[in-house]
This record gives structure tokens, sequence and C-alpha cells, in this order.
């Protein structure tokens, strides 16, 4: 399972770890990821995924998952997440 977030496409960064004498190392830093089951409106149904926090803040202020995928880039999103994607605009698209 890969540490990248299935809507942002937010990952790993490396950084340094500078201690108290100035010394610095190689260090990640690693996105806030978290297991969630947001629920489509269009397609009425539950969908899990694997997001970073700052995801599920975003995904709350564009008004649902819907939302934010059909506002999304289809480059940073997962296979998943298009897959989503494309399912709720064929929705629409149909009604």
């Amino acid at each position: 399972m890969s540490r990248r977030c299935e809507l942002t496409a937010k990952g790993p960064m490396v950084g340094h770890k500078v201690s108290h004498s100035n010394i610095k190392t190689k260090r990640r830093f690693l996105p806030n990821l978290l297991n969630v089951t947001l629920m489509s409106d269009s397609l009425g149904r539950s969908v899990k995924l694997r997001i970073s926090a700052n995801a599920l803040k975003s995904v709350d202020h564009r008004g649902g998952l819907d939302a934010f995928l059909t506002k999304a880039r289809d480059t940073e999103l997962s296979p998943k997440a298009l897959e989503l994607k494309r399912q709720i605009v064929k929705k629409a698209v149909a009604v």
C-alpha cells in the first residue's frame, strides 16, 4: 500500500532533521493518511478511500465527494478515484 493520498496525490517529502548542533540528517515527512468511508450522493453508495486529513477537509469544504471529484483534475487522482469520477459524471449525464 503506497503512502499517497488517493484524491490529492499528496505523498512523502524529503527534508532534513536538524539537531541542536545544526547537524543535518535526511528524514521523510509522511502525509497524514486516514482510511475513511465517504458517501457518494449520486451513486447512492459508500466508498472506502485512503486520503489525507487535508483532503478530508477539502471534501467537506467543497460539499461532498461528488463535488470534489467533478472539480478535481484527472492527473492527480488515483485509478480508483478516477473510476469513481467517471461513474459520477456518467450518472449526471444520464439524469
